[in-house]
């Protein structure tokens, strides 16, 4: 974890640096123009139909869960494509549960304690102190890599 946070520091300090300084005001007419809502800015680049009750927030939410807090990254990898430890979540094989977004959602609130092939079990919520909404838009998430999300 504390390579995690120095990793984390020194990108941040490389990107500060690349920007370059100025005086750090936009220009007054990019100052203007409003931000784009997030669902906006997700739902282009989903070109699924997602399942009932998700939506492309949840699924951006969901990714932030993954590579963040949710921690899932240690195991399934960066972009969930899997690892020693854990399963390629971006194909359509799918070890321990059927795929569906449901039972992804039950999957990672009660863990695999007895995963069939990968040596790592999961515990429930992956072991992080994440919400029930955040299971639910991690489950999203989850979904999109195998579904061509």
């Amino acid at each position: 974890m504390k390579d995690l946070m120095r990793y984390t520091s020194l990108l941040l300090i490389l990107v500060l640096a690349a920007c370059g300084g100025g005086d750090g005001a936009p220009p007054a007419e990019e100052a203007q123009e409003p931000a784009p809502a997030a669902e906006e800015t997700v739902a282009p680049a989903l070109d699924i139909e997602l399942p009932e009750g998700v939506t492309a927030a949840m699924v951006a939410e969901g990714e932030a869960v993954f590579t963040g807090v949710g921690i899932c990254f240690t195991c399934h990898l960066e972009g969930g494509v899997g690892g020693p430890l854990a399963p390629d979540l971006t194909d359509d094989v799918w070890l321990n549960i059927d795929g569906s977004y449901e039972s992804i959602v039950q999957n990672v609130i009660n863990g695999v304690p007895e995963p069939v092939e990968h040596p790592g079990l999961m515990l429930p919520k992956g072991g992080a102190p994440i919400t029930d909404e955040q299971v639910n838009a991690v489950a999203a998430y989850v979904w999109t890599l195998s579904n061509g999300g």
